[in-house]
């Protein structure tokens, strides 16, 4: 058996591939595993679990019915999902992990994100993300009618969409010192995330041990996978 980890789908009425590769995904591979672990931006943009969209309810449906086969899902709310709740992961079966958590998979420590956190040269986006992570600032917002909750999330993406285009490539990826300080807070073997769309494995010699930093893409023409069996850890891409 095996443990699988995805992230970054941004799934979107808009983008009906990916949801249609999504939806094989959970028939054909995650239905083989032993649990499957999302580690954040399952959707492009959330705005509450009191949001009536079809393919929520369409996404959630096909969640449920993998728990209901035996296979476990875990969720860690990414950076544009974090308003993901309770209502919406009863609806789908998931479980709501922590933003930072430690598994123990067949003898390894690895330690699971989103990634955001580790991205601390974006000094810019990490006031942001303080901001919205404020408990009474969400709750505000929830409060909101929906059709300004809809409106204000357009207007957020477009100016983050613009503020990104500016800045550079290195500051919107991790700091190296902040990846090393979360290895040996948990003292891990494996760190696996997402959030940057820079699919790859790095290897890392810390206090004579080499330990591993494995980097999900995002589903954008493709899908990415790790893979975690007794023998190794894989970094899988697949068509939709």
């Amino acid at each position: 058996m095996c443990t699988l980890f995805i992230a970054d789908l941004h799934l979107s009425e808009h983008e009906p591939a990916i949801t249609a590769g999504f939806l094989r995904f959970l028939h054909e591979d995650a239905i083989q595993a032993d649990s499957l672990y999302i580690l954040g931006d399952l959707f492009d943009y959330w705005i509450g679990d009191d949001d009536h969209n079809p393919l929520h309810h369409e996404i959630a449906a096909a969640l449920k019915i993998l728990k209901k086969q035996g296979v476990t899902c875990y969720f860690i709310h990414g950076n544009r999902d974090f308003l993901i709740g309770s209502r919406f992961a009863e609806e789908s079966g998931m479980i709501l992990l922590p933003q930072e958590k430690i598994v123990e998979l067949y003898g390894k420590r690895v330690l699971i994100l989103h990634g955001d956190t580790l991205c601390t040269d974006d000094e810019g986006y990490q006031q942001y993300r303080k901001r919205v992570h404020t408990p009474w600032i969400q709750r505000l917002f929830l409060l909101l009618p929906l059709f300004i909750r809809q409106k204000i999330a357009k207007k957020m993406r477009a100016n983050s969409q613009s503020v990104n285009s500016r800045k550079s490539a290195a500051i919107m990826d991790v700091n190296q010192q902040a990846v090393i300080d979360v290895f040996e807070q948990y003292q891990a073997d494996w760190v696996i995330h997402g959030h940057t769309h820079r699919p790859a494995v790095h290897k890392t010699l810390l206090h004579n041990k080499i330990i591993y930093r494995g980097v999900l893409g995002a589903w954008h023409h493709q899908g990415s996978m790790f893979k975690v069996t007794d023998k190794s850890i894989d970094l899988i891409f697949f068509p939709f």
